[in-house]
């Protein structure tokens, strides 16, 4: 059976990507052309200051060689570039004359340097720093010439600057932002980054706007507004990157600012695809790997057939290392209603941490000179998490650790040598590795921009814990490693709890130590953090837990009419194992108004000391106007014409949620059914200290919905309920 053309217009490091994992998942499916306008196999654009700094030599940054691509039968022509797309007769054309007709065709054309409209930008001298090309012409340069300006204070300026401070010239770098590294850095942290970069010589000019460069014919020199000036031989332009679309938008595909393209990267145009810095995805256009990687990757499912959740967009973060110096950022940094939550320097050590939050959740974070939190402060930036989580809690496991389990096996850790977790961890155990030293020499990680070491360092501490633990089984591609419970466990949340039912089938209910055993729990008697964890897990599967030691407490029920409060409870209440009810009886009724006392005491009937995975929240209101909003609470119940709606998973506190409705009831009676069943049902299936609108994202309200309104289930739960307390 002949097999689809897949064509590639760009060999850069995006659109290979995609094709690895094609070869990954189904490696017979397409005959694949790939088009590149440089005459080299595909190489590591990051590390290219790496070369400019004489750390790495091109074959060393070199990701797939000649060879790669004929074992995968991949035809690679290079030095072509591609000038026309015929979408209706499926083919490609380039400048030198070469049509190639496809079946699915992928644009991954990448971005350009963005040259500003300087006068003087054309002259001999001025040039980017984009390409392999560009190293050399620098090298070059070098050799004559010693006064150099690098316009531009970002990431890839300030790279530029040490690899000019390498090959022996004076690096000026001019920034038009007061420090640098704005996008990325707060003041403080560009303030430390910048002494670090003075003493190894760079030099800068803040705030500065260039209004152009001076020179007959080749560059001498910079005007800049306020009347200065600055000596200088060469200059590197460093602003940023433009999306190649040309191409796409003269072949009638649409483009804004870059190729748009929807949640698995499909273009306006049937069988065109587009991945990398050239797409633009729900109006942002990304030109870090890691979102690249991660478009890539679905682009490749779907083209396999296979399964896949569609791309929602990345948060942008940084791990770099930057003229030796370790930096890391993500999320957002700067912005309206944005407030520090977290602030600490270490002038003696020389390391700074920031945690930003807006609405009390975690929206952005900069580490300097020690990133080791990066990878758990990108979790919780990718979360959106409640501030609270970045207090410690006693028995909690290393953040660190927890994210490098928490990540896919096959998920890579070192983008510029395209390593992954499954092959560091394999190394580790085969191999007996115990620095991150060794796991460089033996895998390459953390060998190039050292972005990665943080999470080596965490993989590497996690693979030796899993061998103490008596584990050790690398965690497989379909069947990524779950978050454990506390330091006491590898153990997840639904691993822990099919344990315990079969553990109590087999043995009954001794004490608690010979369950943690049989657990191969850490820990004799466990810790602070997992003891209440079983108790509850015990206790909703409807076992007696009498003769368990592990905790001894009271559950509550708040009862709240209007301003009044009766509250009974144990000196040793957990917080998250009491029902709120709120309800209002202030309306006059009326044709459709209900009395809300009265189905307010009919739940109290039914969920008064029922254990709780977490706080819930149920409101009444008997109708329009009413002081208690419904659709805001765990559980909500609204007075209508035709009896009560009944509402689950709302969210009252920011991100405000609308619950959904679960159902109609004619009667109080029946009312109270449907919520008392979608409560057990949600103690029955919920992840101890998990929220209830929570709970309703990840199960999916309609599967919740469907499996509370069968009238035989719906009983038996409410049964189990009231068995239960």
């Amino acid at each position: 059976m002949s097999r689809s053309k897949l064509v590639i217009i760009g060999n850069g490091m995006a659109g290979v990507k995609c094709v690895e994992e094609i070869i990954a998942l189904e490696p017979d499916t397409y005959e694949i052309v790939i088009y590149g306008n440089e005459p080299r196999p595909n190489y590591n654009r990051i590390m290219l200051s790496k070369v400019l700094q004489g750390e790495h030599s091109l074959q060393d940054i070199i990701i797939n060689d000649w060879t790669w691509y004929a074992e995968h039968q991949i035809r690679l022509c290079t030095g072509e570039t591609v000038h026309r797309i015929d979408t209706r007769g499926k083919y490609i054309e380039t400048e030198s004359g070469i049509k190639e007709a496809y079946d699915v065709l992928i644009l991954a054309t990448g971005s350009s340097p963005f040259i500003p409209p300087i006068p003087g930008i054309d002259k001999e001298r001025v040039m980017s720093f984009r390409t392999i090309d560009d190293c050399s012409r620098m090298s070059d340069y070098s050799k004559a010439y010693r006064k150099a300006a690098v316009i531009g204070g970002g990431l890839l300026g300030l790279e530029a600057a040490r690899g000019l401070l390498h090959l022996g010239m004076e690096a000026v770098v001019v920034h038009n932002a007061p420090y640098i590294m704005n996008r990325q850095l707060d003041q403080k942290a560009a303030a430390m980054l910048q002494q670090e970069l003075e003493g190894q010589g760079m030099s800068f000019l803040l705030a500065k706007n260039t209004q152009k460069i001076t020179g007959r014919s080749q560059a001498q020199g910079l005007l800049f507004t306020d009347g200065s000036k600055l000596e200088a031989q060469v200059v590197i332009v460093a602003v940023g990157i433009r999306p190649n679309v040309d191409l796409a938008r003269r072949s009638g595909i649409a483009t804004n600012r870059a190729i748009l393209v929807d949640d698995y990267m499909r273009t306006s145009v049937p069988d065109i695809y587009a991945v990398g810095e050239c797409a633009e995805h729900r109006g942002i256009s990304y030109g870090l790997v890691a979102p690249l990687y991660e478009q890539g990757k679905v682009l490749a499912r779907t083209l396999c057939g296979k399964e896949t959740t569609e791309y929602k967009g990345s948060i942008p973060y940084s791990q770099l290392k930057v003229s030796g110096v370790d930096v890391f950022s993500a999320g957002e940094i700067s912005g309206e209603g944005m407030q520090t939550a977290i602030q600490h320097l270490d002038g003696i050590r020389g390391t700074y941490k920031k945690v930003l939050m807006q609405a009390g959740k975690v929206r952005g974070a900069i580490l300097f000179g020690d990133t080791a939190e990066g990878t758990a402060l990108l979790g919780l930036v990718q979360r959106g998490a409640d501030v609270a989580e970045l207090a410690p809690r006693e028995g909690a496991p290393d953040p660190a650790e927890v994210a490098a389990a928490a990540l896919p096996a096959q998920e890579t850790v070192c983008a510029c040598n395209n390593v992954t977790k499954a092959a560091i961890m394999k190394a580790i155990q085969e191999q007996d590795l115990e620095t991150t030293d060794q796991v460089k020499e033996q895998t390459k990680a953390t060998g190039s921009c050292g972005g990665c070491r943080p999470m080596v360092a965490a993989l590497l501490k996690h693979t030796h814990n899993l061998k103490k633990s008596g584990g050790g089984a690398v965690a497989t591609p379909d069947k990524p490693a779950s978050l454990p419970v506390c330091s006491c466990t590898e153990l997840g949340h639904a691993e822990l709890k099919e344990m315990l039912d079969d553990i109590v089938v087999m043995i009954g209910l001794p004490d608690i130590s010979l369950i943690l055993e049989k657990l191969g729990w850490g820990s004799e008697l466990g810790c602070v953090v997992c003891r209440p964890v079983i108790h509850y897990y015990l206790q909703v599967s409807n076992r007696s837990i009498n003769d368990i030691e592990i905790m001894n407490k009271e559950y509550r029920i708040i009862e709240r009419n209007g301003n009044q409060a009766e509250l009974s409870r144990d000196d040793e209440i957990e917080a998250h194992s009491e029902v709120q009810v709120r309800w209002d009886d202030h309306i006059p009724l009326s044709f459709y108004a209900r009395d809300a006392g009265s189905l307010a005491a009919q739940l109290r009937m039914r969920w008064v000391g029922a254990a709780m995975p977490s706080s819930v929240n149920i409101g009444i209101a008997p109708g329009p106007g009413s002081l208690v909003s419904a659709l805001v609470q765990d559980i909500g119940l609204l007075a209508s014409p035709a009896g009560w709606e009944i509402y689950a998973g709302g969210h009252a506190e920011h991100p405000v949620k609308e619950g959904g409705l679960l159902g109609v009831a004619e009667t109080e009676w029946q009312a109270a059914m449907l919520a008392t069943a979608c409560l057990q049902w949600y103690r029955q299936t919920a992840w101890y200290d998990e929220p209830l609108w929570a709970w309703t994202e990840r199960l999916g309200f309609m599967s919740i919905r469907e499996t509370l309104l069968d009238d035989q289930l719906q009983k038996e739960l409410a049964a189990t309920l009231q068995a239960d307390i």
